[in-house]
């Protein structure tokens, strides 16, 4: 059975979407911006710093469903710029330090809000 993940730990969505949806042990999250949930205001500062705010996000998230970063089986990572690579990886390594999920990165035209990145996630409980 289909249940909806939400909480106010995270940014809410910005449209007609759930932040995850949990379909039995697996939690499926929408794609994550670096939003600061108290603010609604993108994290300030550079790339680096955007990149934890997601990864921050979506720590949270997951741990709401029941799960966590070490549960990620796959990640998607959509980047405005694919010379940013290198600094998102950085900061990626420090919360994926062991068992590293599968992943896509992929450069893409533009993100919602303008946003210099955006994650989603795949993981189990």
């Amino acid at each position: 059975m289909k249940e909806i993940i939400s909480t106010t730990k995270a940014p809410a969505a910005i449209g007609p979407y759930s932040q995850a949806v949990k379909l039995g042990n697996m939690i499926f999250t929408s794609g994550m911006l670096p939003i600061v949930p108290e603010t609604g205001k993108f994290a300030e500062g550079d790339v680096q710093a955007q990149t934890r705010q997601v990864l921050s996000n979506l720590k949270v998230l997951l741990e709401s469903a029941g799960s966590s970063l070490e549960k990620v089986v796959k990640t998607t990572v959509f980047i405005k710029d694919m010379n940013d690579f290198p600094r998102i990886n950085d900061v990626y390594a420090d919360f994926f330090a062991s068992e590293q999920p599968a992943r896509s990165c992929v450069e893409v035209a533009r993100l919602p809000k303008d946003a210099q990145l955006e994650i989603e996630v795949i993981a189990y409980i």
